[in-house]
């Protein structure tokens, strides 16, 4: 029987997926090795769970892998999150030196890198990762959307798929 080969975005799905089932905002996040593909860290949301404004997936699994592999620079490493960074994140994958950004669903409410801040393209970001925005947009979209609408009782409203809710 072949093995079954899990992307990194499907991994990260899988992850927003947990965040839902713990009432969490459903954004997953995982980082690979850029030059093997292996995976360094993969987190899911847990602003509710640790009670931490700061705990969103892309923080947990850049401090993850810099735990790992014992240094904060993570040089050659490629960041799979569900939904577009927000102008925090999107600040400390710059100072992490992330090599690349693969994201599911743009925010247009709360997203910092190709809305709102766009902390990647101001003069003063140290580093400029590549980015690729829209990766599985219709899966990650789908589950921010059914979060937030059974968030609201079944009611919906502008702004569904905005983390910042």
């Amino acid at each position: 029987m072949p093995a079954i080969v899990t992307s990194p975005m499907d991994m990260a799905l899988q992850e927003a997926r947990l965040a839902a089932d713990l009432g969490e905002v459903p954004v997953g996040a995982v980082l690979t090795d850029g030059a093997t593909g292996d995976v360094l860290a993969r987190a899911h949301n847990r602003v509710e769970t640790q009670h931490d404004p700061t705990a969103h997936a892309e923080l947990l699994v850049l401090q993850e892998a810099a735990r790992r592999l014992g240094q904060k620079r993570l040089v050659n490493t490629d960041l799979y999150v569900t939904l577009e960074p927000c102008a925090m994140c999107a600040a400390a994958i710059s100072l992490a030196r992330v090599r690349r950004v693969y994201f599911g669903a743009y925010d247009p409410k709360g997203g910092g890198v190709d809305h709102g801040a766009r902390i990647f393209q101001q003069p003063t970001c140290h580093h400029r990762p590549e980015v690729f925005g829209g990766i599985e947009e219709s899966r990650s979209a789908a589950l921010l959307k059914s979060f937030f609408l059974q968030r609201r009782g079944g009611r919906s409203g502008e702004g569904a798929a905005s983390a910042l809710e």
